[in-house]
């Protein structure tokens, strides 16, 4: 049941398809204002539509690139002139590398896209922000993630290693979030294996989606609306959460020294205040 009554604003990364158009689907028919943000600008307008289509109400869209850290700072710029309380950003933006790419801040693509450019925004963000709903995975299971070495991964590299690693880093930065940021609902879950755009760059992987039996969007989305819609009363703040229940991560995921040394290397990697 939704506990959470009144007209928000929504801000959703990673809103052009997949998990992060669904909950804006479901949050805008709602009744709560949605923001999109997105990489191509082509497929963020068709986002928009589709919200529309759904609410009635066309929601803003902000056009950001999380392999470019300065267009993360742009992003974060563009928010605050136009909304002067986020009631929530869902850091759902993500990528899979199946080949190794260093970005041009010098990162391995899974470590920036799915960590330190959310770390980032969240952290330009934090004093307009009253809670953070953040896409982990299963897959920090597979993670191997030093904070002294962000880009060990290029070394020998794995996709899932990699996209792992960024996943481990996306928990450890939720719970070390509530830890600094009391004020700041903390949140992060794993939406299950879904059928999106996601590495599609690869044929074998696109054939994948086609195929196997994965969920859709929309259950992908659940937890994610469900996170948004809780009394903070009901919700362990830092916590990890799969089908709209509490889970307990992996314990590489779970311990807060590495969780501390994350933060600090990932603030001296974007180049914030520890």
């Amino acid at each position: 049941m939704e506990d959470v009554t009144g007209r928000r604003l929504i801000v959703i990364t990673g809103a052009s398809s997949g998990i992060g158009l669904a909950a804006a689907c479901h949050l805008s028919r709602r009744g709560d204002q949605v923001v999109l943000v997105g990489r191509d600008p082509a497929r963020l307008r068709a986002a928009a539509d589709e919200v529309r289509e759904t609410s009635g109400e066309r929601p803003e869209v902000f056009r950001a690139d999380f392999a470019v850290l300065d267009d993360v700072r742009r992003l974060a710029e563009r928010l605050r002139a136009a909304y002067d309380q986020i009631d929530v950003l869902a850091n759902n933006a993500g990528a899979i590398a199946l080949q190794p790419v260093t970005t041009v801040d010098g990162f391995e693509l899974s470590i920036q896209a799915n960590h330190l450019a959310p770390f980032l925004l969240t952290n330009l963000l934090v004093d307009r922000v009253r809670r953070t709903v953040v896409t982990a995975s299963g897959a920090h299971r597979s993670g191997a993630l030093d904070p002294d070495d962000l880009n060990a991964p290029l070394r020998r590299y794995r996709a899932l290693t990699a996209y792992g690693t960024s996943k481990q880093a996306n928990i450890l930065f939720t719970a070390e979030a509530a830890r600094r940021w009391p004020q700041l609902d903390s949140y992060c879950f794993h939406p299950g294996v879904v059928r999106t755009r996601f590495g599609n760059n690869s044929r074998l992987v696109a054939l994948g989606m086609r195929l196997l039996p994965f969920r859709t969007p929309v259950k992908g989305a659940q937890t994610l609306v469900w996170l948004t819609n809780q009394e903070r009363t009901r919700l362990n703040s830092g916590g990890y959460y799969f089908d709209c229940r509490p889970r307990r991560p992996w314990p590489k995921a779970a311990d807060p020294q590495l969780a501390a040394r994350l933060w600090a290397a990932s603030a001296a990697a974007v180049g914030v205040p520890a």
